[in-house]
């Protein structure tokens, strides 16, 4: 698979300069022939912050989320509860401006590196991942 085109925001690094194109068909074809679907059609989407590696949010995104977020730049997730596509921020304003898309060696999931502005999550807080710490060894080794 050919890699896709740098855009103005990956060159520069400011979100001003994007302007991001949909794949050609031929790109688009062999990235969707990769995708491994669940029985719903859909695969796991990882929302990671871009420069500080925090991850923010795990979401669901069919074909065509895929297509729109890879095409406008602008994350774009299928909503199982609502049966729709939708644009992160659109509705909060908390939107995630996309840097970079990842599809992984499985094609069962994408990474989406985003800047983020303002909360990730859907109760307010910066990231999904805040509460229900589960284990943390990094701090002091002790997991107590």
């Amino acid at each position: 698979m050919s890699r896709p085109v740098e855009t103005q925001w990956q060159r520069h690094g400011r979100m001003a300069d994007v302007q991001p194109q949909p794949l050609d068909p031929a790109t688009w074809d062999a990235v969707e022939s990769r995708l491994k679907r669940d029985d719903h059609g859909l695969v796991a989407a990882v929302a990671q912050q871009w420069d500080t590696g925090e991850v923010l949010m795990v979401a669901w995104m069919d074909a065509e989320a895929l297509r729109r977020t890879l095409a406008s730049g602008r994350a774009t997730y299928w909503s199982r509860s609502r049966q729709e596509h939708w644009v992160k921020g659109d509705t909060s304003g908390h939107v995630q401006h996309v840097r970079s898309v990842r599809l992984d060696c499985d094609g069962d999931a994408v990474l989406l590196a985003v800047d983020q502005v303002g909360a990730a999550c859907h109760t307010g807080d910066r990231t999904c991942f805040d509460a229900d710490l589960l284990l943390d060894l990094a701090s002091d080794g002790d997991p107590a």
